[in-house]
């Protein structure tokens, strides 16, 4: 093989921990349910990221098909919350996906335009539900969204397949709190240079905002940690003259 081609190459792969996050999310997306379905292979669905806490950080759907997306969002592939800084797939630990095989394909019967309309009203009140759901759960009663998701109707909601997405040895290096709350640091002050360099929507702002809230709570919390270890905060010794 020649040079050129091994640096080709060698410029092609990927970091041995990107690799195997990659792996992990393949492996949940095709994983089967109860059912025996695939999840990640739904046509249509609303998605949950979840932070090494559990914590809700974005609520998306998609028609598309699900893995597809999820895909998009986690694998730097450009979307609009990755883009602009509203979402770090490097914070991303769990997704939750909601499947809705019902809208594969028209029902006998029905037209392209009935069967269009159906999905987009189905999956509005879908994502509507999990929306309400994660604000209801969230410690901070926000996620990370830029836009609100319009207001629909309450529905019930399929059973939905939740899972890690970060290999074991990984997960472990990437919850210690002191790298999360670099991580964030490093995550407000681009989002902070998007807003200063651009004319931003309010949504964008209140993306920062709660941005600014995650890192403070993780910060606050390692500090009650240290402390309760037993590290105290120093007493500045004054000098006598």
């Amino acid at each position: 093989m020649s040079d050129r081609r091994k640096t080709r190459r060698s410029r092609a792969s990927v970091p041995h921990e990107v690799k195997a996050i990659r792996e992990e999310l393949v492996a949940f997306l095709d994983s089967s349910d109860s059912t025996g379905r695939v999840p990640g292979n739904a046509k249509c669905g609303v998605y949950v990221f979840y932070d090494y806490d559990g914590e809700p950080i974005y609520v998306g759907q998609t028609r598309e098909r699900v893995r597809v997306r999820i895909r998009r969002h986690l694998t730097n592939q450009r979307t609009d919350a990755v883009a602009m800084n509203v979402l770090d797939p490097f914070e991303v630990a769990e997704v939750e996906i909601y499947p809705f095989y019902e809208l594969e394909q028209p029902s006998p019967g029905e037209n392209q335009t009935s069967y269009d309309a159906r999905i987009r009203q189905t999956l509005a009140a879908a994502e509507y539900t999990v929306f309400q759901n994660v604000l209801r759960d969230s410690a901070l009663g926000a996620v990370l969204n830029e836009a609100d998701v319009a207001d629909a109707a309450v529905i019930e909601l399929p059973a939905s397949h939740r899972g890690r997405i970060i290999p074991p040895d990984i997960y472990e290096l990437r919850k210690h709190p002191d790298v999360r709350i670099a991580r964030r640091a490093s995550t407000v002050a681009n989002l902070a240079r998007v807003i200063s360099e651009r004319d931003v929507s309010p949504g964008l702002r209140r993306t920062l905002l709660t941005q600014a809230r995650r890192i403070e709570k993780l910060a606050r919390e390692r500090l009650d940690e240290v402390i309760g270890e037993g590290e105290r905060i120093p007493v500045e010794r004054v000098e006598e003259e």
